[in-house]
């Protein structure tokens, strides 16, 4: 089933169920969908989703758009004058995991927030049911790292 927002396109996931297929953004549509997960496109085409208070974009980068980036901004803010500790926390994230990849971001208005991705190559190609896994393992991890961040001290009311 595709998503709504490109409901006008072909089914991407119709057709052999094994064969590798490039990554493409109605792909990824597709797949979220399948799992009734909602996606808007933003103002520079990229897919976002909203689970909890986070943020996780679906970001195709590369050359050909061959990466698979699933990248969450987790909802909680801090004071520029937690950034040191926001670093200790991603640092030791870093460590202790494999995914997602946490780092702190720094807003022009001073504030602090912590985003974690995954990226996948994806040149060779991908089935339907690899991509829901990767997405899976993007969406999983982003909450669990958010959830986490969201238990951090020093947070901003929002």
């Amino acid at each position: 089933m595709a998503s709504p927002a490109f409901a006008d396109r072909p089914d991407p996931l119709a057709g052999d169920p094994q064969a590798l297929r490039p990554l493409t953004t109605d792909l990824v549509a597709a797949v979220l969908g399948t799992r009734g997960y909602v996606v808007v496109t933003d103002g520079d085409g990229d897919l976002v989703g909203r689970w909890d208070d986070s943020l996780i974009w679906f970001l195709r980068q590369g050359g050909h758009g061959e990466l698979l980036q699933v990248r969450t901004l987790a909802a909680a803010t801090f004071g520029i004058e937690h950034v040191p500790a926001l670093y200790a926390f991603c640092n030791s994230w870093n460590h202790e995991r494999f995914w997602p990849k946490a780092f702190v971001h720094v807003d022009d208005d001073g504030r602090a927030q912590v985003c974690g991705e995954v990226i996948t190559d994806l040149e060779r190609g991908v089935t339907p049911h690899q991509l829901d896994r990767l997405l899976d393992c993007g969406i999983t991890e982003g909450c669990r790292l958010a959830a986490a961040v969201g238990q951090l001290p020093g947070r901003t009311p929002g």
